[in-house]
């Protein structure tokens, strides 16, 4: 009679709590434990810690982001019972103030895989004190709850209890492990991570979430890029800047596409690719990108950056008036060396981003041998304009004809595209985005559009006829002309100066002159003198290199006094909760330096970031610097000038690229 006493009980045991805790006292996010199925001896068997939030609630992932805190949990079990790691589902992304936190706002649970003895028989209490953080968008509150379940092990005689079909709901939701190990690099300014992911893989706008703490702003841009059967990930670093031996993480791959839970060693990873997610994508149709091509081409006429060569641009509307087919011959080469010289930059820009170089619009003049060229060349035309000899190729008279005028278009396509203008930024920005045949089209485009002013004059007598007529002035405006030119030769030695030092500039300098001296020797006839010039130049060209030197970073901090741009220094800025102005300039580029005297390095500019407490980054391009390249990109520029606002915890407004005055105080003022 009692043994049936005792089986009764124990069914009824059973039927109370078969294989789950009580739900707990009253919380903001209710928690459950619950187990899949009885225990079998020696084997695993999963338990899942079920929440369900409050409307307006949300808990946290195990690593919560910025803020906030992951679940804690004290397990008291038999001896010889242990409790695997957990395992949650994808998180969401929710930004509070600046802050990254990485949250779940609807019912979610975390699985356990449960170690069961081998010895284990009937019925074994399992009890976890539970810890988490419930938060809304304002307050968070610390809970707890110990949870309690009696687990049935199967072999004891005992009924079993029916399987909670809910874990077929809750496994689906965890991220899969991606079978092969991920390669990881720390640099000083980023976390790069190498995927394994396959090539034919869909891709939208991928997210990576890392488990491992303390290594990454988890509100910091992230960029990723294909690299065959490889996705590279790049992170900008946090400010505590650990140095993990292993990392993980879950990658999403785009709304509503599966999560994958990845682990990583240190290892290569590869540089370059093609980017994906947000900035693969530009915004614009492909026709608006052609438009503001070809508006681009047209307002870089008129751009400051334009003015190296505004002389050649003056002398060759002048002789277009003297025929109306010399005319349209000599516009037609023109656009021809325009059209040449852009497809032959973008082409190589493609051909070195596609072998993995980080490089942007206007490269070339990021080389200290492309600034000797140009300085080389832009003094022998100062020469040929002051009148010290006349060389077909570079003549404006007469003399000059279809040769001169692809040589002027060559030239000016290639001294005339550092800057990018109004409507050009996004359109060279999409080109590097875009299939490569698309690109060279944008590329092509932005010659045409500056070779139209040409086009326009060769083809149409109305706009010849409102020229003045040929004559002898041309001959005074061409020695009036040398002057700007040799400003230009200045410019290009003080740029030489700046990426290569005192001495490369000299050598440059006296590499220029002896160029000049050659060409007049040769005009002149004077054989043995030419051949003795021509030794030197090639001994001075020989020494060039050897006398290359890193500059020292210049002393002059301007009135803003900003600090050099980095992607952990922007972090920690926008961490701080003030505004932050970010700009991206270079030496050579006459729209940023036109900008920063008229907009940025002024008094009401800085009063009034002293009294919003704005924080000031400068990111300086004279020099190929790969992460301010990558930067570039990720925010769809090619090159510089670029602009950005930060507002307290906003993200980045990007400013017109020719700065009004009081764009900046008006900005200021408005936190």
């Amino acid at each position: 009679m009692m043994a049936v006493i005792r089986c009764l009980l124990a069914l009824l045991a059973l039927w109370v709590v078969p294989a789950h805790a009580q739900v707990a006292p009253p919380t903001h996010i209710a928690p459950e434990l619950a187990v899949e199925q009885a225990a079998v001896p020696g084997a695993e068997v999963t338990l899942a810690l079920a929440f369900r939030p409050e409307a307006g609630w949300h808990g946290y992932w195990s690593n919560p982001g910025d803020a906030g805190y992951g679940m804690r949990l004290d397990w008291t079990l038999p001896d010889g019972w242990s409790v695997g790691d957990p395992l949650y589902p994808v998180p969401q992304r929710l930004l509070i103030g600046g802050l990254m936190n990485h949250v779940y706002e609807g019912p979610y649970a975390v699985l356990l895989p449960l170690r069961v003895p081998a010895g284990a028989s009937g019925i074994v209490p399992i009890q976890v004190q539970a810890e988490w953080l419930a938060c809304t968008d304002q307050i968070c509150v610390p809970e707890s709850a110990t949870l309690t379940l009696r687990l049935a092990v199967t072999g004891s005689g005992l009924p079993l209890p029916v399987r909670d079909t809910r874990f077929d709901q809750w496994r689906a939701a965890l991220p899969p492990l991606i079978d092969q190990p991920a390669r990881f690099e720390l640099t000083e300014e980023a976390l790069r991570i190498a995927i394994p992911l396959p090539a034919s893989a869909p891709l939208g706008a991928p997210h990576l979430f890392l488990q491992t703490e303390q290594v990454v702003d988890y509100g910091g841009e992230q960029r990723f890029f294909r690299a065959g059967d490889l996705l590279v990930a790049e992170l900008p670093r946090a400010s505590l800047r650990t140095q993990p031996q292993t990392i993980a993480g879950v990658l999403t791959t785009g709304e509503g596409m599966q999560g994958l839970r990845f682990a990583g060693i240190p290892g290569p990873v590869p540089s370059g690719g093609d980017p994906v997610g947000d900035a693969a994508a530009p915004n614009a149709p492909f026709w608006a990108l052609i438009g503001g091509a070809l508006l681009g081409g047209l307002i870089l006429n008129l751009m400051p950056c334009v003015f190296p060569i505004l002389s050649l641009k003056a002398l060759t509307l002048a002789r277009a008036g003297e025929s109306a087919g010399g005319a349209r011959r000599e516009a037609l080469a023109y656009s021809a060396g325009v059209l040449l010289a852009c497809l032959a930059l973008g082409g190589l820009l493609l051909a070195l981003r596609a072998g993995g170089s980080q490089i942007g619009w206007a490269f070339q003049l990021q080389q200290p041998a492309v600034v000797v060229a140009l300085l080389v060349l832009s003094l022998a035309i100062t020469a040929n304009l002051a009148g010290l000899y006349e060389l077909p190729a570079l003549s404006f008279t007469r003399a000059g004809g279809r040769s001169s005028a692809f040589a002027t278009g060559l030239l000016a396509a290639f001294v005339a595209t550092p800057c990018t203008g109004p409507f050009m930024a996004a359109a060279m920005g999409a080109a590097l985005l875009l299939p490569w045949w698309q690109g060279l089209v944008l590329f092509a485009i932005l010659g045409l559009g500056l070779a139209l002013p040409f086009l326009a004059l060769g083809f149409v007598p109305a706009l010849r006829r409102m020229l003045p007529r040929p004559g002898a002035w041309m001959q005074r405006l061409q020695r009036v002309l040398a002057v700007p030119m040799g400003l230009t030769a200045l410019g290009l030695l003080w740029l030489a100066w700046r990426l290569g030092g005192t001495g490369f500039a000299l050598l440059a300098l006296a590499l220029a002159v002896l160029v000049v001296g050659l060409l007049v020797l040769w005009r002149r006839s004077e054989w043995a003198k030419l051949a003795g010039a021509a030794a030197l130049c090639v001994a001075v060209a020989a020494v060039l290199p050897f006398a290359h030197a890193e500059p020292a970073a210049s002393d002059d901090a301007g009135l803003l006094a900003p600090e050099p741009f980095s992607e952990a220094a922007l972090a920690q800025a926008r961490a701080s909760g003030k505004p932050v102005f970010v700009w991206f300039t270079a030496d050579w580029c006459l729209t940023c330096k036109v900008n920063e005297g008229a907009a940025i390095e002024r008094e009401a500019t800085r009063a009034a970031f002293e009294q919003a407490g704005a924080v000031a980054l400068r990111g300086d391009w004279t020099r190929s610097d790969p992460a301010i390249t990558r930067f570039l990109t990720a925010h769809g520029a090619a090159g510089v000038p670029l602009y950005l606002w930060y507002a307290p915890g906003a993200e980045a407004q990007v400013l017109p690229q020719v700065l009004s005055p009081g764009i900046l105080p008006e900005l200021a003022r408005r936190r």
